[in-house]
């Protein structure tokens, strides 16, 4: 600090020269080489000697990088608007992971038996046999007739309205599991639950009966073992249910007795849930829902359309419909539902 002429001690205040009136600024830059001023000059002339695109990530900085992925992602979104197309995602809410149903395309194939020609097979797999339980009709009289009583219209139905019967071979005792009445009920209760097949808005069901005078789409139909052998097939010697487009010229889905009665190995839940499960896999096969499907994970719930009476594990339902199904080890819980967390 510079003084006025005078003696330490005088009093005098001290009087700043003109030159501390300047402006404090750094007269070095830290970040420059060493010894050289940094200079407004030299940054004019880096500025005009760079692109356009330097220029563009100099202003914007991180930014410049996020703009191009942002118009990328916003061009995706528009077109999968445009076009209905999205990426797909599956989940226990989607229901079968197989594609559309082929709702009324024509066909005499008998769909959900065992396949035919499958010549390596262990006829004593555990996983296919019929468990031990409670009694069953043999055979029965290779006749059916209509369980009275119709429902209103479950489910929107915005593709097909379909209309069914519920019928019980003649012969046929069901005073076990509280009798015909008792069979409708779990049918058409099963079918208007909003984790079945309703749930899919294309979807519904109504009840006809014969006083109803309809010609319903299918007929659900409990049927004695040896009846089923003949309306499903028995290729391979197991119990098993299925859905038949062309008896004797009627779409019949074939729930058999001795299955109702007695349930199956793998389906580890308890009977009222395999009854259930059974109603809606075979009638999955009447609404178009032609293909079985496999386990997708260990531990998921199992696919409605995978055929649980004969195994929850890949491994075991390779052996029984090895074009469908691949043995990777995997293995799912029982399910009785097209939806189940609906």
């Amino acid at each position: 600090m510079t003084y006025d002429p005078g003696s330490r001690g005088s009093g005098r205040v001290p009087v700043l020269r003109d030159e501390w009136r300047e402006p404090l600024r750094a007269q070095r830059d830290p970040l420059a080489e060493p010894g050289r001023v940094r200079s407004n000059r030299d940054d004019r002339k880096r500025w005009r000697k760079q692109t356009w695109l330097g220029r563009f990530i100099s202003t914007y900085g991180w930014r410049a990088y996020a703009l191009p992925v942002l118009l990328a992602l916003t061009v995706v979104v528009i077109y999968q608007t445009i076009t209905g197309i999205s990426v797909p995602q599956m989940s226990e809410d989607e229901g079968p992971v197989q594609g559309p149903p082929t709702i009324g395309v024509a066909s005499t194939a008998i769909v959900g038996a065992p396949p035919k020609g499958l010549t390596a097979f262990d006829a004593n797999l555990p996983t296919g046999i019929l468990p031990q339980g409670g009694p069953f009709t043999p055979a029965g009289a290779r006749t059916w007739h209509v369980v009275p009583g119709t429902t209103p219209q479950v489910g929107e139905g915005t593709t097909k309205v379909f209309t069914y019967t519920v019928e019980v071979e003649d012969g046929v005792d069901t005073t076990t599991f509280g009798g015909d009445e008792g069979f409708a009920r779990m049918v058409s209760e099963t079918l208007a639950n909003p984790k079945s097949w309703t749930h899919n808005p294309q979807f519904a069901f109504t009840r006809v009966d014969a006083a109803s005078g309809v010609q319903p789409d299918f007929r659900v139909s409990l049927t004695s073992p040896m009846t089923i052998r003949e309306g499903c097939g028995y290729d391979i010697p197991l119990e098993a249910s299925c859905y038949n487009p062309a008896f004797e010229g009627q779409p019949r889905v074939f729930i058999n007795e001795a299955r109702w009665v007695r349930g199956a190995v793998p389906f580890q839940g308890d009977i009222g849930s395999y009854r259930q499960y059974v109603i809606n896999h075979e009638v999955g096969h009447a609404i178009g829902y032609q293909r079985h499907e496999q386990c997708e994970g260990n531990g998921e719930l199992a696919p409605i359309m995978m055929q649980q009476t004969f195994s929850t594990s890949n491994n075991d339902a390779a052996l029984f419909d090895p074009g469908t199904v691949t043995a990777d080890g995997k293995s799912c819980r029982f399910n009785p539902w097209p939806y189940p967390i609906a």
